[in-house]
C-alpha cells in the first residue's frame, strides 16, 4: 500500500483504536473496566476544542439518558456508546477530519432498520431542546 493511502487523520484513527485495545487487554482484569472505559469517554470529550466539545457534552448527556444500557467508552478515539461490548452508535467530532459539522452515527447493532433504505449518520451543528428530542428518539430506537 502506497505510503499516503491515508491521511494522517485516519493514521491517527487507527493508532487511537490500536491504543485502545491495548488499554482494553490491560484492563480485562480490572474490576471496575465500565468506570475506566466510561472516564476514557469523558476525558476524550474534555480534550475537544470549544466548537467541538459544547456539541458533543450535549449528545453525551442525551445518548446516555436515551440509552441508559448503553456503556460509554472510546472508538477510535471517539466517544461512542456500546451494549454488550459492541458499539451502536458514536459520535465523531467535526476537528476529527476537518469538516464542518459534528456526525452522529449509528453502526449495524443499531435498530433503525426501515425497509430498504435508512440513514446511519446525522450531522449536527448545535443540540438544542429540538435535536435532543430527535437524538434521544434514535437512541431508544436503535436499542431495539
Amino acid at each position: 500500500m502506497a505510503p499516503d493511502t491515508f491521511s494522517a487523520a485516519e493514521r491517527a484513527a487507527m493508532k487511537a483504536a490500536a491504543a485502545e485495545a491495548r488499554t482494553a487487554a490491560k484492563r480485562a482484569k480490572l474490576a471496575d473496566k465500565a468506570a475506566a472505559e466510561r472516564q476514557d469517554c469523558v476525558d476524550a470529550i474534555a480534550a475537544l476544542p470549544d466548537e467541538d466539545r459544547s456539541i458533543v457534552e450535549r449528545l453525551h448527556e442525551v445518548v446516555t439518558a436515551a440509552g441508559p444500557d448503553l456503556a460509554p467508552r472510546t472508538w477510535y478515539g471517539m466517544p461512542a456508546y456500546a451494549r454488550d461490548g459492541k458499539v451502536v452508535c458514536f459520535v465523531q467530532p467535526a476537528s476529527k477530519f476537518g469538516v464542518r459539522y459534528v456526525t452522529l452515527g449509528f453502526q449495524d447493532t443499531a435498530a433503525l432498520d426501515d425497509g430498504d433504505l435508512w440513514p446511519t449518520s446525522y450531522a449536527v451543528t448545535a443540540v438544542d431542546d429540538r435535536v435532543g428530542v430527535r437524538v434521544a428518539e434514535l437512541v431508544r430506537r436503535a436499542m431495539g
